[in-house]
């Protein structure tokens, strides 16, 4: 019994000891990105800005309320893109950490999906930045009330951006938790099937959350929601669908 237990804190210890170099690997090239997109922070901020900047009326541009703000604000956008750009290696070092503990059917289907969704995550922001940013910058430009200028504190600018990023990314991830929830057998194709007049109601109740109050933009994210649920149906259709007694008997032993 002592020999059990030795075996197990030795176990343990291992485990803690990879889980540390994982997060070392995971920070340290963090950092090496972000330290090789420092001297280009401006220009990378300029271009987050652009799709407002576009949009104001002429003579007018963003404002800094506070003294740090012009220094500190393209730091945070260039160690988003860092964050973004090494996202690829972050997901496959916690890919590599669990992956010895995985089934073999496991593997298989973790490993597309973790792909899945950086692409996914990658066009949500994507979307924002081309299709909807443009059209909500023309909309909240355009009702300015006569007498008022428009001058956008910077790191508002940030956070509000940021904030439509990660809304726009993660509901981009609908098609990977819908074939995740089909292939883990908890919603078979015909409930999904049946769940489509809920998940109409539930994209524009997302939409209006997450987005300005203007029509315009809660369609541009409702619609490419309800579209990428019906992705994520026709892939569990291919895929072949699961149920509850399938999911159960493949866990009751390995491959």
């Amino acid at each position: 019994m002592k020999q059990v237990e030795e075996n197990t804190e030795l176990a343990l210890i291992d485990h803690l000891l990879e889980l540390r170099r994982r997060l070392m690997w995971i920070l340290g090239i963090l950092l090496l990105c972000f330290a090789v997109l420092v001297p280009f922070a401006q220009k990378i901020y300029t271009f987050v800005a652009e799709p407002l900047m576009a949009n104001l009326p002429a003579g007018q541009h963003m404002i800094a309320t506070e003294v740090i703000a012009p220094f500190f604000v393209p730091l945070k956008v260039t160690l988003m893109a860092a964050f973004l750009l090494t996202l690829p290696h972050t997901l496959y070092q916690i890919w590599a950490f669990v992956a010895p503990g995985l089934y073999r059917h496991e593997k298989r289907l973790i490993l597309p999906l973790l792909i899945a969704s950086v692409l996914l995550f990658a066009l949500g922001m994507a979307f924002a930045y081309y299709l909807v940013f443009p059209v909500i910058f023309r909309f909240l430009t355009g009702v300015i009330p006569v007498g008022v200028s428009m001058a956008t504190d910077i790191d508002k600018y940030l956070s509000f951006i940021l904030g439509m990023f990660v809304a726009f990314g993660v509901t981009f991830e609908v098609p990977v938790l819908v074939i995740l929830l089909n292939r883990i057998g908890v919603v078979s194709v015909q409930q999904l099937k049946k769940a489509r007049a809920y998940v109409v109601v539930g994209a524009f109740v997302v939409a209006a959350v997450v987005t300005p109050p203007d029509v315009l933009s809660q369609t541009l994210l409702a619609i490419p929601l309800i579209l990428l649920y019906e992705v994520g149906i026709l892939v569990c259709r291919c895929w072949g669908s699961s149920n509850k007694k399938t999911a159960l008997t493949v866990h009751s032993g390995r491959e």
